[in-house]
Parts: C-alpha cells; structure tokens; sequence
C-alpha cells in the first residue's frame, strides 16, 4: 500500500504526526498504540516491506486464549510512527490523543494470504496471536488470541514508553491546545448556561476503561464568565452568584476572557470534607458572615473557551486544557482530580475516610447536556439522597411548628410516600420551613400510596393522615438514612437540608 494513503489524509504543518518515509528494517518492529479518536480503539501495526502494516482494533486487544476481536485494516504507517506518542490536534483526521501501549518485536511463525501468525515479545505483552482476513470482504480480519501469554501484564493503562496515563498524555501537551490555531478549529458558540451532563447510579463498579474522581457533598455549579461578568447557576438554571461572591472574584481572575465551566460548589468541614448539611445556610447568602465556613469551586469540565465550544473533544482533552487554565495551589478554585488505580481499592479509601462516593467517567465521553446516557456513572458509599416534601405532621412535645416531614419520590406521574423525617432541624429551620408551607398548603394528600397497610411501623395510617398538612410536592430536601426498609420505607432518616437545584419531578427512587 505504501505511505500514498496516509499522506493525503494528513496536513503536516497541523498535525505533530511524522510523515515518515518507506524503507529501513528494524528486526520486526511492532507497536500497539491506544487512541482516544471519535471512538476508543488500539492500533496494532507489524512492520513489513518498510512500512507499519495497521489494524484498527475497536474492542481492544485480545488478551485470553481463543479470544477474537474485529481488526479493521487501515493505511499502512511510516516506521517512525512506532514512537509517536501525543496529541492530534482538533480538525486533524484522526484528532484525539495517542499512546504507545506496548512495543517490542515479533517472530513470524506462518505467513499464507489472509492468515498470519506472529509471537510478539513486548514491554508487556509475551505471546502468540492470529490475524484471519474475513471472507469477502479487504479490510475487515480477525485478531485472536492463539496462545496463553510467557509473563503477566504489567503497566494495562500505561505508555510503554513514558509510563504516562492517557489523561497525562494530555496534560503533558496542554499548552499545545492553547494556541488560537487548534482553538480557532473548534466550532464556535456563545458562551452560555448548558443543561448539566448527569451521572448514571451504579451499585457496583463496570469494567472497561473509566477513569474516576471523588463524589462530591455540595451544589453542581456551571460558572459562564464573559469578560469581568461571571453567572454561577444550579442545574436547574437557578442563578447562585449572589451567593458565593468569593468564588465570583476568583473566577474573575481567571487568564481567559471567556469560559463556561461545569464542577461543584462545596463547604469544608474541619477535616477539609465537603458537607452538604454546612452548605444549607449560606446558599441563599442568608447565614451569618462571621460563622461562614470555607468554600471551593471543584473543577471537573471546560466546556467553551474564548468562545469555542470543547464540547465535542474527549474527555481527556477538555480536561488537559481546564487543568492547565487553573491556578495551582488555589484554595478557592480546585482541579477535581481523577485517579487512575483500582478502582475497588479507590472505593476501599472513599469508604474508610467516610466520602461520598465516586464518579466515574468514560475517558473518551463527549459532553452531553442534559443527558444521562452511562457515559458517566456515580456510585455512593453513604445512603443520602433527594426526596419531595408531600407534607408534615403536627409538632409533639416541646416542638414548635411541625414534628416530621412526609416526603416521597416520583415513579412515573405517581408521588410515593417513602418516610416521615424527624431529625436533623436546627429551631430556625423548623421556622422557615413551616413559614413557606403555609403559602403551599393543599387539601388533599399528594401521596398515591397513602394510608398505609395496617401494621406498617414507617407508615401513615388514615387516622394520622387526618392530623397531617399537606403541600404541594415542589420542594425537595436532600435526606441521610441507614437503608431502605423490606417494605419501601427510610430506615433513620436525616433531614439535611433544601435542594433548590433540582426539580421534584426529576426525583426518584435511586
């Protein structure tokens, strides 16, 4: 095939590729390279008549014996390609980042057409494999593991040749994307309030490629700066800039001119904990000035920058150029970072230092807004969740203004009563909250499963039902429990505090 192909898919002076030239032999030289493009893949190329023979391999490499995976047939490489290792930049072919995973030689045990067989002798890989062409067809074959590896792997989400993580590929050539040349490739937008991408819950870890960062006890934030005017919005476009004026003039200071930005708002306990429930006063800039504790701005997307959208770039890109834009050392302005170890003893470490929980991403996801399509997963290691106020239960004893909130969650167009909520109130909060039902009351109960069955000791009987006020089901509360009963309900509730950012008929059972 030569290098014709690959030449006239390429501009040189755009892209780091090399443009490389025919001839040479190295002792079967052979490179797999892993490339975050449009779509995740591996390329596997053998050295032959001079040039790089490659094989895209969308699935990954095979790894246990008899396993097989689709390997299309592309343009064959130059053999300096063997060492690129990098970024291509945007409105290249091919765009995305580029590691080399293993490399080394390999033996050519059998060679007829259509069929080669190959002992490879890699940085990390000991073994044989097969390519098989497909009947009727040129480009399509199969790779398949034909024997079981001489050595385990070692290094699987790391270059062969500089230890780098694919995130890390991108960071070490951050300043790469900075250039008004791979900017002015990007489509252009106005900077604006986009619909946060959301996190699929998960109760157990995927397999596959992910890359994760800690969960998160506080507000989601997107933060649109144009010029010296910054807007901090809630997920539910609910402006929040009043709020947290540092936090405004520290995004102010920031070296672009304009940005749209995606992380969370946090307050800090005195172990440097985000906390929920110690956010609750001051969202509203309603707490007290002197008691007021630290707040970060978390970091964890760059979804336009000096007016173009990044939108469309993997993952990893967007985040090489935020985690480049921000100050380091920032007390208020925070890189969320991720981590590239196991991600069940990163789940072990999350448990014992008492955190949330983890989200995990797709290293190659495109920002979706709005969506929650699995790209982005979130697992929680403490029960807490949002619920819908449906109601309240009169005060007992020394109480003033209600005893329990009665709170549910959507399924479909119904409202299920999940608990009553008694604890968790300061006396203020008791106050504020019965002030604002006065102006929502309802005759009739919300809750489509209420009165409980006779019996159920976390139910409400039609004779409580009597004695309750009920509200309309707008407002939402976030609410801590030890576990859900066998019959449906919250086992010790915590109330926590107001969710203003979310919508009622958004929460469900999780």
């Amino acid at each position: 095939m030569g290098l014709k192909a690959y030449k006239a898919k390429r501009d040189f002076e755009r892209s780091p590729e090399p443009a490389g030239k025919t001839g040479g032999d190295s002792g079967r030289l052979f490179v797999i390279q892993k490339h975050a493009a449009s779509r995740w893949h591996y390329d596997f190329r053998l050295e032959m008549d001079g040039v790089l023979k490659s094989w895209a391999v969308p699935k990954g490499i095979p790894l246990q014996k008899a396993d097989r995976r689709l390997a299309v047939e592309v343009e064959d490489h130059p053999l300096d390609y063997a060492n690129f290792e990098g970024i291509i930049p945007p409105g290249n072919y091919g765009a995305g980042t580029v590691m080399v995973w293993d490399t080394g030689t390999y033996e050519l045990l059998e060679h007829k057409p259509g069929h080669l067989r190959i002992a490879l002798h890699g940085r990390k890989l000991e073994g044989q494999w097969t390519l098989v062409q497909m009947k009727n067809t040129e480009k399509d074959w199969l790779l398949i593991k034909s024997a079981a590896d001489a050595k385990p792997i070692r290094g699987v989400d790391e270059s062969a040749l500089t230890s780098r993580s694919m995130e890390q590929i991108a960071a070490d050539r951050g300043d790469f994307w900075h250039s008004h040349h791979e900017l002015n490739d990007l489509p252009r937008a106005v900077p604006r309030f986009v619909e946060p991408m959301k996190a699929k819950p998960v109760t157990a870890l995927p397999k596959g490629k992910w890359v994760y960062e800690i969960k998160f006890d506080g507000i989601r934030v997107l933060a649109v700066k144009r010029g010296d005017a910054v807007q901090l919005y809630s997920r539910n476009e609910r402006s929040l800039t009043g709020s947290f004026p540092e936090i405004v003039a520290a995004l102010g200071r920031l070296p672009c001119a304009e940005a749209v930005f995606d992380g969370e708002i946090v307050a800090l306990d005195e172990n440097g904990r985000s906390s929920f429930q110690l956010m609750q006063p001051f969202i509203h800039g309603r707490g007290p000035r002197t008691d007021r504790p630290p707040m970060a701005y978390y970091f964890f997307d760059l979804l336009n920058l000096e007016g173009r959208d990044l939108a469309g770039l993997p993952l990893v890109n967007r985040r090489a150029v935020l985690e480049k834009l921000l100050p380091a050392g920032d007390a208020l302005l925070r890189y969320s970072a991720s981590f590239q170890k196991s991600p069940a003893a990163l789940l072990k470490e999350i448990k014992r230092l008492g955190l949330e929980g983890l989200v995990g991403k797709r290293p190659d996801s495109r920002y979706e807004p709005g969506k929650r399509s699995g790209q982005w997963i979130k697992i929680k290691c403490t029960n807490e969740q949002e619920f819908v106020i449906g109601g309240y239960t009169p005060p007992q004893g020394t109480r003033q203004h209600f005893g329990s909130l009665v709170v549910g969650y959507y399924e479909g167009d119904r409202l299920l009563y999940a608990s009553k909520v008694g604890s968790g109130f300061a006396d203020a909060t008791l106050a504020s909250l019965y002030r604002q039902f006065q102006t929502s009351r309802v005759p009739a109960c919300p809750f489509a499963n209420l009165p409980s069955r006779r019996g159920d000791p976390h139910g409400i009987s039609a004779a409580e039902m009597k004695r309750c006020g009920w509200v309309t089901p707008e407002q939402v509360c976030q609410v801590r429990f030890t576990e859900w009963t066998d019959d449906g309900h919250l086992r010790h509730p915590v109330f926590l505090g107001l969710r203003a950012d979310k919508a009622a008929r958004e929460v469900g059972r999780e």
